[in-house]
């Protein structure tokens, strides 16, 4: 049962990843905010169920700036530390539609398999 339990979370961890660009557009697009405040607002969303790792989120961002989809400026944090806030860009709105009905899409599959009834079949 242990095995299981880790294949479990190592598996989420593989979903998640497959993920999280989409996930931070969505944060971003909520309001425009730093690295960190990304973190905790995909934590409050997702009910304490997702953690996003700081080692995985700034590539993420970087790879997001580099695309085009979200641009960074400097600021002051709710900290009074020097922060980079992020939003996103015109592109960034439309590729996070894309996204969301891609994933809508997917998952209303996923879940008419995995909520199939054997008399269904």
């Amino acid at each position: 049962m242990a095995d299981g339990a880790a294949s479990k979370v190592s598996k989420q961890g593989d979903l998640l990843q497959g993920t999280l660009e989409l996930l931070i557009l969505k944060a971003i697009s909520l309001d425009p905010m730093h690295g960190y405040g990304i973190l905790l607002r995909i934590q409050q969303l997702s009910k304490d169920r997702l953690q996003i790792q700081q080692g995985s989120l700034y590539p993420a961002l970087y790879r997001l700036e580099t695309r085009g989809l979200i641009r960074a400026e400097w600021g002051e944090s709710e900290s009074r530390r020097k922060a980079k806030y992020y939003q996103l860009t015109a592109a960034g709105r439309r590729q996070l539609k894309v996204e969301t009905e891609v994933w809508n899409r997917l998952s209303a599959g996923v879940g008419g398999v995995l909520n199939a009834l054997s008399e269904e079949v």
